[in-house]
């Protein structure tokens, strides 16, 4: 098999979940039984496989299908649709949130599709036909690998939704140091950015889909797409709650940091208070001038330090009257 073809199967006929090779691809897509092919999208040969296999179909639509970047979308071409969709990267080494892109060619007798990298939902639904119990219609199909995509995508929120319920926690509860919990947030909040980017265009691809009136998709396939469809649209909400919600977390963080400071600053300021007079007295008296007051008496430098207790005395009563300082217990009124 070529190397921009990664693997085709037949869905129905004789032999459902069939491998085809060789030419048996190319006729595939000619015969009236529906057949799935799977291609690299990053592969030069993809490009020209489609164009010489795929003529039939606009050149807008064989250019897009091979196109460096897409965004989820969906156009409706005669009988058939072009659908971009995105799913959550679960390669290893990889961010969840660089979600790969899959463009679908669909109709009723031949589906096309492309990535640039692995994608755990397709690779699922290939072991799926290849076991014979896939679907055998392009409707059935559909559903499948946009139900799939899904339960990726709403796991993925699932965990975000975990992480950011633990970090109102740790906020609410101070249990953890806010130099840890801010980068949390920041790393969670980028990746909602991203997902948003996809999700809602993808919801709204979904929305489409399942209203306008495709052959191919009808009954039960079209209640699965509109459920999906719904089920995304919670999705979509559900980030944009927990975005709000990390940031009511990072403004509590904030205003807890900057009660921390205000009360330091507090502090210091009446530290300072309390011991600029005194600083002002013992310099004023520690000038190496002469006439200094008590510099002939021996015990001058117990009765200036008496002193000095009396002053700080009278500072910390003038502070407690200002309610610059609390004593607690002191003359404390009992309620009635």
């Amino acid at each position: 098999m070529s190397d921009h073809i990664l693997f085709a199967h037949s869905l129905n006929g004789a032999t459902p979940g069939a491998e085809l090779t060789g030419q048996a691809i190319a006729d595939s897509l000619e015969s009236p039984e529906l057949a799935w092919v799977h291609m690299n999208a990053g592969d030069p040969g993809a490009a020209a496989w489609i164009e010489a296999h795929m003529a039939y179909l606009p050149v807008a639509v064989r250019h897009a299908l091979v196109a460096d970047a897409t965004r989820p979308r969906v156009s409706f071409h005669g009988d058939g649709a072009m659908i971009f969709l995105r799913g959550v990267n679960t390669n290893p080494g990889a961010e969840p949130e660089d979600m790969v892109s899959l463009r679908i060619w669909i109709d009723p007798a031949r589906i096309v599709t492309l990535s640039l990298r692995q994608l755990a939902s397709v690779r699922e639904l290939r072991e799926t036909v290849a076991a014979g119990d896939g679907p055998q219609d392009a409707g059935t199909f559909l559903a499948d690998i946009v139900a799939r995509l899904n339960a990726r995508i709403i796991d993925r929120v699932d965990v975000l939704d975990d992480d950011g319920e633990r970090i109102e926690q740790a906020v609410l509860s101070d249990a953890a140091d806010p130099g840890t919990l801010r980068p949390q947030i920041t790393d969670i909040r980028q990746e909602l950015v991203d997902l948003r980017r996809y999700l809602r265009p993808q919801r709204d691809a979904l929305g489409l889909l399942a209203a306008e009136r495709l052959g191919f998709i009808e009954g039960e396939a079209r209640l699965e797409i509109a459920e999906s469809q719904d089920a995304l649209t919670r999705t979509v909400e559900d980030l944009e709650g927990l975005a709000e919600r990390l940031i009511v977390a990072r403004d509590e963080i904030a205003s807890a940091h900057s009660d921390r400071l205000n009360r330091n600053l507090y502090i210091l300021s009446v530290i300072s208070a309390v011991f600029l007079p005194l600083s002002f007295l013992t310099g004023l008296l520690g000038v190496n001038l002469g006439g200094i007051p008590g510099s002939e008496d021996g015990g001058a430098f117990w009765e200036f330090s008496a002193a000095l207790c009396v002053v700080l005395v009278l500072q910390l009563l003038v502070l407690w009257r200002m309610r610059w300082v609390n004593v607690p217990g002191r003359w404390r009124r009992k309620d009635p």
